[in-house]
């Protein structure tokens, strides 16, 4: 079997590829993902790019089509969705986070509460071991829990596909909901986006893309291409050095390239296979959206925190779906942002230390 035959099986990600190798995988994913993309635009779906590209890859890899996504070209786009979530952060939100700590605190419990119900799920559900269902249980980190899942003796390929299809499963629910009962359809090609920058928007804004993402390495941030860029750019639209957004297009570009590499995680997979452990994980997911949206009305009640942006903050997607998700919706983008970073910290710090505990008891 020669190099551009492999396949790299959904958990088992080699270093710079998700799927299969070879630039012709890639055009084949790109191609459907952007298909994709232009049928859920045309269907005036919220985040239609990600979305359409999502779907169309994830059946294209179910269906067992070649496709595959290079992490690196994944990564660039990801700086890009970085530096227009930036965009977001303003002046405003300042008088915003008193209310913030308070929302932050029930996510914690929210957190906690999640990860156990899901934890006593995959016990009753499946026949992974208690390290697997303990780091598939987590609400965030694919990559991190997978890592330290198989460190600890976990299944890898059960713990990366609980995680990914929790991604899948709510970032297709959720903007499907909010089109259903709200209307929402905002395409990010009619965003408003300033039509006329000048070269020192355009400065501050690759400026922001790249020395973000050397920091975010640097630093070792979690979901690090994304968390600087974003970090660099809030700072710089709250010092007023620009007001200025990625184009529109370039952003639709990017979202299909982060559809596209959540749908290339399921290279390798087959239904027929893994349908209990499919269904237990679309279940789990489900558990965690129905927290999420129950602790979102007790913040709501506590601070007058909007529903629609509370349930977005708590919802157990990627830090980089959802973000995009409230940025399609309309809603704050930064205390979206915010709480999933907070969350995707808590999990990463805590994670490891409780599960000595957790893990050990019954031994």
């Amino acid at each position: 079997m020669s190099d551009s035959e492999k396949v790299v099986p959904l958990t088992r990600e080699k270093k710079h590829i998700i799927g299969h190798e070879g630039w012709m995988p890639l055009a084949l994913a790109l191609s459907i993902g952007t298909a994709g993309g232009f049928v859920f635009d045309w269907l005036r779906m919220p985040l239609a790019w990600m979305l359409g590209a999502c779907v169309f890859s994830t059946i294209a890899a179910f269906a067992g089509l070649r496709i595959g996504m290079r992490i690196r070209l994944r990564q660039g786009m990801v700086i890009i969705l970085g530096v227009l979530l930036g965009s977001g952060f303003t002046p405003e939100l300042v008088h915003q986070l008193g209310k913030w700590a308070v929302s932050l605190c029930v996510l914690t419990g929210m957190t906690m509460t999640g990860a156990t119900l899901s934890y006593f799920w995959f016990r009753r559900f499946t026949l992974w071991d208690k390290v697997t269902c303990y780091f598939a249980a987590m609400p965030g980190g694919l990559n991190d829990m997978t890592i330290l899942g198989g460190a600890m003796g976990g299944q890898e390929r059960a713990i990366a596909l609980a995680h990914a299809l929790r991604i899948l499963t709510v970032v297709l629910t959720i903007p499907f909901w909010y089109r259903l009962m709200n209307g929402a359809q905002t395409s990010v090609l009619a965003m408003p986006h300033p039509v006329h920058n000048e070269w020192r928007d355009w400065a501050v804004l690759i400026a922001c893309g790249v020395a973000g993402a050397a920091l975010g390495r640097l630093l070792r941030l979690p979901a690090a291409f994304m968390m600087g860029p974003m970090l660099l750019s809030g700072a710089a639209h709250l010092a007023g050095l620009t007001a200025s957004k990625p184009p529109g297009e370039l952003v639709a570009a990017a979202q299909v390239v982060v559809g596209c590499g959540i749908g290339c995680r399921f290279v390798g997979s087959a239904l027929d296979q893994l349908h209990r452990e499919v269904g237990a994980s679309i279940g789990a997911a489900v558990l965690l959206i129905a927290c999420a949206v129950g602790f979102a009305e007790i913040t709501h009640a506590l601070t007058g925190l909007s529903l629609d942006a509370t349930v977005l903050s708590y919802a157990p997607g990627g830090f980089a779906e959802m973000s995009l998700i409230g940025l399609a919706l309309g809603v704050e983008v930064a205390m979206v942002a915010t709480h999933h970073l907070f969350r995707l910290f808590l999990i990463i710090l805590t994670g490891p230390f409780i599960s000595r505990f957790v893990l050990t008891r019954g031994r």
